[in-house]
């Protein structure tokens, strides 16, 4: 496990959620532990239900953890995906979004589960680097889009009309 690990808290879906990321990014589920009793409450658990699910992805270890309704997902907490390119772009754009998923602004999307996650091409987080006059055009044609469109958003840095 890594040093620091993100903890996911799920209202009964940890171990649906991590096999589902480690479907879509490569990885692996590590390990499941169990609740030992029943546990009362608003999301009431049961003796052999899933505590928590370990997982990996990317070489990031993960903590999934059943711990009931109390607590959601918000944007002010997301995972951002560096893509080598545009069709890494659509891949998990596409895979992120499906089955109950939804497209956000500016290639953020919410997963079936809730979190949000924001899908970038390096060479955007690039262009940022570097700087110039090119970040401003870049930035309002990136306003306007949901999926990234890398060439576009190149197109808009160097001065180029779409």
């Amino acid at each position: 496990m890594s040093k620091i690990s993100p903890c996911l808290w799920f209202n009964g879906q940890a171990e649906e959620a991590a096999r589902f990321y480690v479907s879509v990014f490569g990885g692996s589920v590590d390990s499941i532990s169990r609740y030992p009793h029943d546990v009362p409450g608003p999301a009431p658990f049961k003796e052999g239900d899933v505590l928590l699910v370990e997982f990996t992805l990317f070489g990031q270890s993960y903590q999934g953890l059943n711990g009931g309704p109390e607590f959601g997902f918000t944007e002010a907490v997301s995972l951002s995906i560096s893509c080598k390119d545009q069709a890494e772009v659509d891949r998990y754009f596409d895979a992120l979004t499906a089955d109950g998923g939804a497209p956000g602004p500016c290639g953020w999307v919410k997963d079936k589960f809730g979190l949000s996650w924001q899908i970038v091409p390096e060479e955007v987080m690039e262009m940022h680097r570097k700087g110039g006059p090119g970040i401003q055009p870049m930035m309002a044609e990136m306003m306007t889009m949901q999926k990234l469109d890398l060439a576009r958003m190149k197109a808009a840095y160097e001065g180029a009309t779409v």
